[in-house]
């Protein structure tokens, strides 16, 4: 069969465009290296030993935020928060961004193709005023409709599918930092709302103090009045009862700025109803969390996710600068009509079509390409390092959360004991000084020390409970959390999951 000829001058047969189109499916190959998981740099199981919690052979359940914070006031707020939040509108945006920066480096796999129409009228003048004579004039139409593609990359060496694998993985990672962002917004929530229980306790215990003390001091001041105790009884009493009004005047302040970070958190302004009234009615809401033995269940932590991610994106940037180094290969085609007439515009003998195909490739370029590639292998480097820290950091905090909830509860025994014989020693000293046998000294250290006490108590209890929120947290397993946001991606891609 004879070529076919084209404006252009190229002449190409039908099986030279069947090896063209054939060319447009090689271009699958990637020059990347083969990722695999780095080995997690921890041990397999969690420390052990007298102040680690004694743990389950079973792995960490499915879980939700609702299966640990089981207080319907909590869950309000926290389910407000996951609307309102500012700061997860921000990790959404962040998401949609990814997700359009990807779906735009997909776009260089396929050909961009243009439709373009054109008239041309020329005008050839009859020579007046030159002294040429008379030469033929006359106008003359044009018109040209044309549908093609210009210098289309053919992928030959996987460069635009590195850029593409590397976008794609940069998306997840938006995704799973979002889910971090959501995970760390639960949590606070949660800690707030105890930290403002535990300053409502204070704060009574601060007033029940200063209402003791009142009293302490004026019997005090009758006792000096009646000559039977020295000033220095008078300013002692004096000492305790100043000391619980600062105590109180700094719980009003604590428990304001509580509201203020809670609203903050939830986005909204909030109803007092859903604040917990003392410490003992907050604990009730927050259950246990089993962290199981197994250590690799920090691999679903969303931290560690994007870390991953992130491995993965710069592992694909390698093989994006290594096909840099080989020729590039692309395409240019066109077909159309072209005519003088309107009426012949689209007849057989107006069409016409062109195809070009090319390539390039850069003789020398001072070792740019080449330093590409070291440059591209150093990043990957260095996210490696991040992610094996990022699973190192997971593990840490996980182990601190377990070695304090091993301890917890017996801290916690111990001053609950030391709070009762505090109030025991208290009523005894005051009987003892209503009776004349012991000076007002001891009086007033008996009543200090059940005032430390009761608030010392009051922190380890927070601490067992903000402990329980802690564990949550640095065990990343809220699978409700695992659902996209509004705008997030539909699939989150190949989470990974432990060997």
């Amino acid at each position: 069969m004879p070529p076919t000829p084209t404006p252009s001058g190229l002449s190409l047969s039908k099986p030279s465009l069947l090896c063209v189109a054939a060319s447009l499916a090689l271009s699958a190959c990637t020059l990347g290296p083969r990722y695999e998981r780095p080995e997690p740099p921890i041990p397999l199981s969690w420390p052990a030993g007298d102040a680690y919690l004694r743990q389950s052979e079973a792995a960490l359940p499915t879980v939700t935020y609702r299966d640990i914070f089981q207080d319907q006031r909590l869950q309000q707020l926290i389910e407000t928060a996951l609307v309102n939040n500012r700061d997860l509108a921000v990790a959404a945006a962040n998401i949609a961004a990814a997700r359009e920066q990807f779906r735009a480096q997909r776009g260089a796999f396929f050909p961009n193709i243009v439709a373009s129409a054109s008239a041309t009228e020329t005008d050839r003048g009859n020579g007046a005023g030159t002294g040429v004579g008379s030469a033929a004039s006359g106008r003359q139409l044009f018109l040209n409709t044309q549908l093609g593609l210009s210098n289309y990359e053919i992928d030959f060496f996987g460069r635009i599918a590195s850029l593409t694998e590397a976008a794609r993985n940069r998306y997840f990672a938006t995704e799973a930092a979002a889910r971090s962002v959501r995970l760390l917004l639960v949590s606070d929530i949660a800690a707030a709302w105890l930290t403002y229980a535990a300053d409502r306790d204070l704060l009574a215990i601060a007033e029940r103090t200063v209402a003791n003390a009142r009293q302490s001091v004026r019997l005090t001041r009758l006792r000096l009045e009646g000559g039977i105790a020295p000033r220095t009884d008078l300013r002692q009493a004096e000492q305790v009862l100043e000391q619980a009004r600062a105590d109180a005047a700094q719980a009003r302040t604590s428990l304001a700025q509580d509201v203020n970070l809670l609203q903050l958190l939830v986005g909204a302004p909030i109803d007092t109803a859903l604040l917990p009234g003392s410490l003992g009615d907050a604990e009730e809401g927050v259950a246990e969390l089993p962290a199981g033995l197994d250590s690799t269940i920090l691999l679903r932590r969303p931290d560690v996710v994007q870390s991953e991610y992130q491995l993965r994106a710069a592992n694909a940037q390698i093989g994006a600068a290594r096909a840099a180094l080989f020729p590039r290969f692309s395409l240019t085609a066109a077909l159309g009509f072209a005519s003088s007439t309107l009426s012949s515009l689209f007849s057989g003998d107006a069409f016409n079509w062109s195809i070009a195909p090319g390539a390039s490739y850069s003789i020398f370029q001072g070792g740019a390409a080449r330093a590409n590639v070291r440059v591209t292998e150093a990043q990957r480097d260095a996210a490696l390092a991040t992610y094996q820290r990022t699973i190192q950091t997971a593990f840490r905090e996980v182990s601190d959360a377990l070695a304090r909830r091993g301890t917890i509860d017996e801290e916690l025994r111990a001053q609950r004991a030391n709070r009762a014989a505090s109030e025991d020693n208290y009523r005894l000293s005051e009987a003892r000084f209503r009776g004349g046998i012991d000076p007002f000294l001891q009086t007033l250290i008996a009543q200090r020390s059940l005032y430390a006490a009761e608030r010392q108590l009051v922190a380890t209890r927070l601490g067992r409970a903000q402990n329980l929120v802690q564990l949550y947290r640095t065990l990343g397993g809220d699978s409700q959390l695992d659902a996209p946001l509004a705008g997030g991606p539909v699939q989150a891609g190949p989470t990974p999951t432990p060997r």
